[in-house]
């Protein structure tokens, strides 16, 4: 396997970038959401005045701390898993205007054949490269056929990352390409670029099995969360939940594949490969996301 070079085009400011300190706010929420934490103690917290720390979550998320809290809440993640409604839907005063697809990112796949598998990348060159994107630092990987890998990883955790996704193809050869790269970060973390008619071309790499429990990933619409047992219902194997959860957590592409609404039966925000602040960080960015929709809808039905 090739040696990855020097991470050197990694942004300098990648310090001081939103996600830091929003990383910090939400591991704050997730602790004491029970106490309901006030916009001041939170500021106070990471030496911010509310008011900065406001904008500057709601830039971000889309969404006010407040609005996060409520829609990160485990009692709330049952009540919406028990009565099948989109997942962090009742956080917002305005109902969806149409199907969740309309706000997802689409996405077109092919599978690696059982032969290539079982190479372990032979053969494969694989192009990788670091971008800042809404949730720290994300690790693309792409080959001709399309995105392959997708990590995430905060700052000075670079080479952990790629070593993570790099080894589930040790004979490949890895060429640090930025190049290559930055169009697919650019599309992936841009809602306004998510069109079906350009769906973002991916290949999945892993098992028969893998490859089926992800495929069910892909058809969970974005602002719905899905328990594993339901997954595994699914897919035609009802006593295989385990087996699914660890499919979920082999998952070599992180929220274009969304592993991170896969939920616990009970409606808990189970593990997450790339830690649980991260997990609830994509469910309130999506969040953020289906909020904007609604409210430009909501505007665009008003009388002329």
């Amino acid at each position: 396997m090739a040696e990855p070079q020097a991470v050197l085009t990694r942004p300098a400011d990648i310090g001081s970038h939103d996600y830091d300190i929003v990383r910090r706010v939400i591991e704050m929420i997730s602790e004491d959401w029970r106490d309901q934490p006030s916009l001041e103690s939170l500021a106070a917290r990471v030496g911010m005045a509310p008011t900065a720390l406001q904008k500057l979550f709601t830039r971000w998320a889309g969404l006010s701390p407040k609005a996060f809290l409520q829609a990160v809440t485990l009692d709330h993640a049952r009540r919406l898993l028990a009565s099948d409604m989109p997942l962090l839907e009742t956080a917002f005063e305005l109902g969806l205007s149409g199907p969740g697809r309309l706000h997802d990112l689409f996405v077109t796949h092919e599978a690696m054949s059982p032969g290539e598998i079982k190479a372990r990348g032979a053969g494969l060159t694989v192009r990788y490269g670091y971008h800042v994107c809404p949730f720290g630092i994300a690790l693309v990987m792409v080959t001709d056929r399309g995105l392959c890998g997708l990590a995430f990883c905060d700052a000075g955790g670079e080479r952990a990352a790629f070593d993570d996704l790099s080894r589930r193809w040790p004979h490949a050869a890895f060429v640090e390409d930025m190049a290559a790269t930055g169009p697919y970060a650019a599309r992936i973390f841009a809602p306004g670029r998510w069109r079906q008619d350009q769906p973002l071309r991916v290949v999945l790499i892993g098992t028969d099995f893998q490859v089926s429990v992800w495929e069910a990933l892909l058809e969970i619409p974005m602002g719905r969360a899905e328990a594993y047992s339901s997954i595994a219902e699914r897919i035609g194997r009802p006593k295989a939940a385990r087996a699914v959860g660890a499919a979920i957590g082999a998952n070599p592409l992180s929220f274009v594949v969304p592993c991170h609404r896969a939920v616990g039966k009970s409606g808990a925000l189970t593990g997450y490969h790339w830690g649980l602040t991260r997990k609830r960080a994509m469910l309130g960015w999506e969040a953020g996301q289906l909020a904007g929709g609604q409210t430009a809808d909501a505007h665009n039905r008003q009388p002329a």
